[in-house]
């Protein structure tokens, strides 16, 4: 996952976890209020009633301390006007039947739906009562209880909720947008902290620039002396593969000087001496058959040696060129009598290649057939060079039924030899799928040839 994904839902998590704590404070603190509400409404309508208590005591005799029952037209608009929405107040005198009065529960709100219905039940339970006597001097004249209407209380806490709960949603979203664009804005420099390591991975080069932040200045600094290693690191891996390629080349035409000076005159000289023996025992035809299996060993061994003079020199490039040196090499090829058939086409003038990459681009084809008989069974193979501007570039395809995958995975050496080959001259290698095999192309940079007698 993605750091500034991962940190937006961070931050979406920790804004619904602070939502879900408004909207319990918010619950708790109207459940908290409807309470006040109660204890408010029943001290108001104590208050009406205690008024109209005292003035029917003195209506009726005076000051006398006999327990009275105040008018019983109490419940009358102007005592109702005292209620808070949603509350049910009763008065009673001794053991007579209490007398109730209600506001109205639609003025409260929206009716709840029935999970919010359903837990507010479970989390707070009936809404408690609240009882005052009418008078503190006399408690006997009766007292008052006020009530809050269950449907009223989930109302009320539930209009408080959705309206409060709305605007705290709201200002999460907004705070989660900005500080997501803020966060995303911050973290942009690890983008470009990837893309840089991502270009040294490749062999390019190139600085980080200057970030705001302490830190990504830091690591961007790491990744610049990083890349100056690198470089450094493989321009001395180059050369030295460039040397040890150089050497080997040298080792090769060395071998290849003795097998032909040292092996190839003792397989003429017993060639010969074998036709001697042929020749001279005309009177022993058992002696003649051994001398004619010797010559016949000699020539396969002569042929085997050919071959091998053949993949260890590289006169044919110094002396022919390289256009010529591969035209030879995919005859040599075709005339082996295998079922592939090879082709090559060169697009461009060969001849201003230098020398290094001319004899590299020859073994390099050299392993690439190699490589095609050995890893599938084609019937067709495309060799393809050419010289666009300040490079080089070659392809070889076949219709094996390689799998280029497995290909670019093995650990073979002449895989092997091929990667370092290209990395030292600074080139690339792609390995890919062709139509039935597999297609392998190099591309190399080339100096112009300016450059180079300068």
């Amino acid at each position: 996952m993605r750091l500034l994904v991962q940190l937006v839902l961070n931050l979406v998590a920790v804004a619904l976890l602070c939502l879900a704590c408004a909207v319990g404070w918010i619950v708790v603190e109207t459940e908290r209020g409807l309470r006040a509400e109660t204890e408010a409404s029943a001290a108001r309508v104590a208050r009406d009633l205690e008024r109209l208590y005292w003035r029917e005591l003195l209506w009726r005799g005076g000051l006398q301390k006999t327990p009275l029952l105040p008018s019983p037209e109490w419940r009358t608009p102007a005592m109702l006007a005292v209620l808070a929405p949603g509350l049910c107040v009763s008065f009673a005198r001794g053991p007579e039947a209490r007398q109730v009065l209600c506001s109205q529960v639609e003025g409260v709100g929206r009716p709840a739906p029935d999970w919010f219905r359903a837990l507010h039940r479970a989390a707070f339970g009936p809404p408690p009562a609240v009882a005052r006597p009418l008078t503190v001097q006399q408690r006997d004249a009766g007292t008052v209880v006020a009530t809050a209407d269950p449907e009223a209380a989930i109302r009320q806490a539930w209009e408080r909720v959705r309206v409060l709960a709305g605007v705290a949603a709201a200002m999460a979203a907004g705070i989660s947008l900005l500080s997501a664009l803020l966060i995303g804005r911050a973290v942009a420099p690890a983008r470009l902290i990837v893309q840089g390591l991502a270009r040294l991975e490749q062999g390019a080069g190139g600085r980080l620039p200057a970030f705001r932040a302490a830190e990504f200045r830091a690591i961007a600094r790491a990744v610049d002396d990083l890349g100056v290693r690198l470089a450094r690191t493989a321009a001395a891996r180059n050369a030295l593969t460039t040397r040890l390629f150089h050497v080997q080349e040298e080792e090769r035409r060395a071998l290849a000087r003795d097998l032909h000076d040292e092996f190839g005159q003792c397989l003429t000289a017993t060639g010969a001496l074998a036709a001697a023996i042929e020749a001279g025992a005309a009177d022993r035809p058992d002696l003649a058959g051994d001398a004619r299996a010797i010559t016949e060993a000699t020539a396969r061994m002569m042929q085997t040696l050919k071959g091998a003079l053949a993949r260890l020199r590289s006169q044919d490039v110094d002396d022919l060129g390289l256009h010529a040196a591969l035209a030879r090499l995919v005859a040599a090829w075709n005339a082996r009598g295998t079922r592939a058939r090879v082709t090559l086409a060169v697009d461009g003038d060969l001849a201003a290649l230098p020398r290094t990459a001319a004899l590299d681009l020859y073994r390099i084809a050299q392993e690439c057939l190699t490589n095609a008989a050995r890893h599938g069974r084609p019937r067709h193979v495309r060799v393809r060079v050419a010289c666009p501007a300040g490079a080089v570039g070659l392809v070889v395809e076949d219709d094996g039924g390689g799998d280029p995958a497995r290909l670019r995975e093995g650990a073979g050496h002449g895989l092997l030899g091929i990667r370092e080959r290209v990395d030292a001259l600074g080139g690339r290698l792609q390995i890919g799928p062709a139509p039935g095999g597999v297609r392998v192309a190099v591309r190399i940079p080339v100096a112009p040839p300016l450059a180079r007698a300068a």
